[in-house]
C-alpha cells in the first residue's frame, strides 16, 4: 500500500503567514528602482529565509500567492510571468532547506556562502530567463525592455535576499539551541 505524504500544519501555517508577510512586504515595502515596474523589493530577502526554514513547498507557495495577492490588489490583475518567478524563487530557495539545517543553531559563514551563491543563481533564473520570457510570450512585450526589468531585478532581488535573508537567517540561528550542546543526565 502507497503512503501518501500530506502537507503539516506546520507547513499549511507557515504557507498562510508567509503569504500574507510577502504581500504585506511586496505591497507596502518596496523601493521604485527607477525602471518601470521594477523595484528594489524587500519581500525576496523575507521570501529566502521563510523558504529555507520551511522548505520547498511552502517557498513556492508563499512567493507565489504573495505576488499573485500583490498584483490582484495593486494592479486589479497578476501578471503570471512575474508571479510564476516568484513561485520559483520561494521554490529554489527552499531546497537549501535539509542543506542548511538552520535548525541546529549552525549558520556558519561557509553556509552563508552556499545561501547566497544559490540565492543568486535562483535569482539569475527567476528574472532574467523566467519572468522576461514569459513577458514575451504571454504579454508579447518588448523583449529590450523586459530583459533590462529582468537584469535590475536580478540585482535588486539578489542584494534583498543576500542581506535580509542571511541577517534574517544568521538571528534565528542564533536563537536555536546548537547541536550536541546539552547532554542528557544519568
Amino acid at each position: 500500500m502507497m503512503k501518501r505524504k500530506h502537507l503539516s500544519i506546520r507547513t499549511v501555517v507557515a504557507i498562510g503567514i508567509g503569504t500574507a508577510i510577502v504581500f504585506l512586504l511586496k505591497r507596502w515595502v518596496s523601493i521604485p528602482s527607477g525602471v518601470p515596474n521594477t523595484n528594489i523589493d524587500t519581500s525576496y530577502g523575507f521570501l529566502g529565509f521563510a523558504a529555507v526554514l520551511f522548505g520547498p513547498i511552502a517557498g513556492l507557495f508563499m512567493g507565489f500567492l504573495g505576488h499573485a495577492l500583490t498584483d490582484f490588489t495593486q494592479y486589479g490583475m497578476p501578471w503570471w510571468s512575474w508571479v510564476i518567478a516568484t513561485g520559483f524563487v520561494g521554490l529554489g530557495m527552499g531546497m537549501l532547506h535539509n542543506r542548511l539545517g538552520i535548525e541546529d543553531g549552525m549558520f556558519t559563514v561557509s553556509k552563508m556562502v552556499i545561501y547566497n551563491v544559490w540565492q543568486v543563481i535562483i535569482n539569475l533564473i527567476a528574472w532574467t530567463l523566467i519572468a522576461p520570457t514569459g513577458d514575451i510570450l504571454i504579454y508579447a512585450e518588448p523583449a529590450n525592455k523586459v530583459y533590462l526589468q529582468g537584469f535590475i531585478s536580478t540585482i535588486s532581488n539578489s542584494v534583498s535576499t543576500g542581506v535580509i535573508g542571511t541577517i534574517l537567517l544568521a538571528s534565528y540561528a542564533a536563537t536555536r539551541l546548537k547541536k550536541g550542546s546539552l547532554r542528557k543526565e544519568d
